[in-house]
Formats: structure tokens, C-alpha cells, sequence
């Protein structure tokens, strides 16, 4: 059954989830776990790509943007708005809406900040109330 972790972090700005899903996606590569970071539109897509290519600092995370349900891609980390090429891993929802193929996933991050908060109090009792096993993570000092 997928896992879900809730991080909430103290950060009040959407920034700040793009950049932790960033340092998540850095984590679960050296897990060699595939990542899908699933955003809601071409512009956020775009703003994650810009982001992943020089965070956490002087970083590179090799990913690639999905822009359509065919494509093919052996990057560890992809970030699209569409249906993933990924059957497992994780699945970072930076989307308005938990998405409907999240269990496909062995885990999904929900990364919840200051703007989100009620969002992410209905999304945890969408996900306790069909039985997923849920973990909570309260993060203050995340970035180096």
C-alpha cells in the first residue's frame, strides 16, 4: 500500500514547497528512487525545470519535464502536470488536487506550507479515511 509523508514546513510561500521538492527528489535519488513531481500547469512545470537545475546550490538534478502520456524518458526525476511515465517510487504532489494515479506510487510526498494548510488538513483525511499508512514531519530548519 502507497505510504504518504506529510511535511509541513514553516515557510509560508509556494517557493519554499518547489524548493523542498527539489531537496526530496535530491534524497530519493541517492535511494535510487524514481521520482515524478507532479505540478498543476506548463508555467509551475517550467519554474520546478528552472529550479532543478541549480538547487540545493550548485546542484544539478537530473530530470526531465513530461509534456505528453507517451513520452519516454530514463531521467531518475520527472516533472509534469499530465499522467506520469512512472509506475513506482515517489510521487511529490505539488498539485492543487491529489491526483488520481497516486497510488501507482510505492510513496507521495504531500508538501504542505503556511498558504496550504487547510488544503492539507482535507488531503490528510482523504488519504486516513481510505486506510493509507500516514506519517507526519514538522520541518523548521530544512535548508542548509
Amino acid at each position: 500500500m502507497t505510504r504518504v509523508d506529510f511535511y509541513i514546513l514553516q515557510d509560508m510561500g509556494a517557493d519554499a514547497a518547489m524548493r523542498f521538492a527539489c531537496r526530496l527528489s535530491l534524497k530519493a535519488m541517492h535511494n535510487r528512487m524514481d521520482v515524478h513531481v507532479q505540478v498543476d500547469d506548463a508555467a509551475t512545470a517550467n519554474a520546478v525545470d528552472t529550479l532543478m537545475w541549480d538547487y540545493p546550490q550548485h546542484r544539478f538534478l537530473p530530470h526531465q519535464l513530461i509534456q505528453s502520456d507517451d513520452q519516454v524518458s530514463t531521467s531518475p526525476i520527472h516533472v509534469g502536470f499530465g499522467q506520469p511515465v512512472l509506475q513506482a517510487g515517489l510521487l511529490i504532489n505539488l498539485a492543487t488536487e491529489i491526483p488520481r494515479f497516486f497510488g501507482r506510487f510505492d510513496r507521495v510526498a504531500e508538501i504542505i506550507v503556511g498558504a496550504n494548510r487547510d488544503q492539507g488538513r482535507t488531503r490528510y483525511k482523504y488519504y486516513r479515511d481510505r486506510g493509507f499508512p500516514l506519517h507526519h514531519h514538522e520541518l523548521s530548519d530544512w535548508e542548509d
